[in-house]
């Protein structure tokens, strides 16, 4: 199911807010969910996972890119992130409830970083949308 109109407005707009930060706050989600979940990290174990490396600032521009691409295909997710898909579920075979805890980080960092824009309504356009971000990473089909 695609994202209410109103979801796919404010989910733009609020991105184009973010501008180049966008990996910025996704390396700092990484961080704080492999401090919160420390599971998660299981996944990586030949990675330094620990706060500021190298390791983990690379794979948070990756994300932040990623979420950024899926910002400017919201009608059409599961093709757009199908590779990504292929290699987290399939040869990875990262737990899909990572996914939601990186999401629930990220809502976090964001209304950290912007609580004056953070409002009820934004905050569930962008919790559905990392949902659909999220199913898109772990279902099939395209």
């Amino acid at each position: 199911m695609a994202l209410l109109a109103a979801d796919r407005e404010l989910v733009r707009a609020f991105w184009r807010k973010l501008g180049g930060n966008v990996g910025v706050y996704a390396t700092e989600a990484l961080e704080r969910t492999f401090l919160s979940f420390p599971t998660t990290k299981t996944y990586f174990p030949h990675l330094d996972l620990s706060p500021g490396s190298a390791q983990v600032k690379a794979h948070g521009k990756k994300v932040g890119d990623m979420l950024t691409l899926a910002v400017a295909h919201l009608d059409d997710l599961p093709c757009v992130l199908a590779a990504l898909r292929d290699l987290h579920a399939h040869r990875l075979r990262v737990d899909p409830v990572n996914f939601q805890l990186l999401g629930h980080c990220l809502l976090v960092t964001l209304a950290r970083h912007y609580p004056g824009d953070f409002s009820a309504a934004l905050h569930a356009s962008l919790d559905r949308f990392l949902s659909h971000v999220t199913s898109a990473l772990v279902s099939e089909g395209c």
